[in-house]
């Protein structure tokens, strides 16, 4: 039995053509609505407000990656595809802007908060993380920061700023390298980490097992000044009672991220 003959090369880079217009007319659909969300919420009185929506953003990955008709379009290629179109899509309903504190390692911060917002919101570097945090206090401003120097402390004292996303997003592009912050509603997705600070003495390794007595799962973040930070498997509450019986005199939830999009 013959084969079938293969398409021409100039009969695909064709069809590519034509899927490239269809694609482009969609973003072009996409991008208007965008304008006609922003005239709605202007009309509302919500012309300033921030419209990160974390929570939605990730459902609205997390759909796209099971969605059974995609077979050949990596988790890679979906996520930037659709952080670009979301990071769009915000800039024009209101402010939108980022501060980064790279740490040890600027570029790899700078790349991971691109990868995160997009390339539409202005991003500029800072010295210090407190240049990053005074950013996210600004109306749509959101900071990345590596996990260095113990800055995830001082949000035990400032409620309004939460942590809302781990960088990276997908597990393919490598461990936990920073999170982002902002003055955003932090909602639960069904696949979530809770950043949870204590000043508790004893090694990490004892308050996971405490914890994990309580049926909290824990992983241990990074230590600096007498605090610890550790990754709750779940979505948890602040006033949550298993982590009030939890070690350390000075404790709190500071935020929660989706788990890896692509586990």
């Amino acid at each position: 039995m013959s084969q079938p003959t293969p398409p021409s090369l100039d009969a695909v880079r064709a069809r590519i053509d034509a899927i490239d217009a269809g694609i482009l007319a969609l973003v072009e659909e996409r991008a208007g609505l965008a304008r006609e969300v922003a005239a709605a919420k202007a009309a509302a009185g919500d012309a300033d407000k921030f419209a990160l929506r974390p929570g939605r953003e990730a459902a609205l990955l997390r759909k796209l990656l099971a969605n059974p008709a995609r077979q050949n379009a990596r988790p890679s290629l979906v996520v930037r595809i659709w952080r670009e179109l979301i990071g769009d899509s915000l800039s024009r309903q209101g402010p939108f802007h980022g501060a980064v504190w790279g740490g040890k390692d600027p570029a790899k911060a700078l790349e991971l908060a691109r990868h995160r917002l997009g390339g539409a919101p202005p991003l500029r570097e800072v010295a210090k993380p407190e240049d990053a945090l005074a950013a996210a206090r600004t109306p749509g401003g959101v900071a990345v920061l590596a996990l260095e120097a113990g800055w995830w402390g001082r949000l035990l004292a400032e409620p309004s700023l939460k942590v809302f996303a781990a960088l990276p997003c997908l597990a393919a592009w490598g461990p936990l390298n920073a999170l982002c912050v902002a003055q955003v509603d932090v909602e639960p997705t069904g696949d979530d980490r809770t950043y949870w600070v204590t000043d508790a003495p004893g090694s990490a390794a004892a308050i996971e097992e405490a914890l994990g007595k309580d049926g909290v799962a824990a992983d241990f973040v990074a230590e600096a000044g007498g605090l610890k930070l550790f990754a709750l498997m779940g979505y948890y509450q602040p006033g949550d009672e298993r982590l009030a019986r939890a070690p350390g005199r000075l404790s709190g939830v500071i935020g929660a991220a989706p788990g890896p999009l692509d586990v």
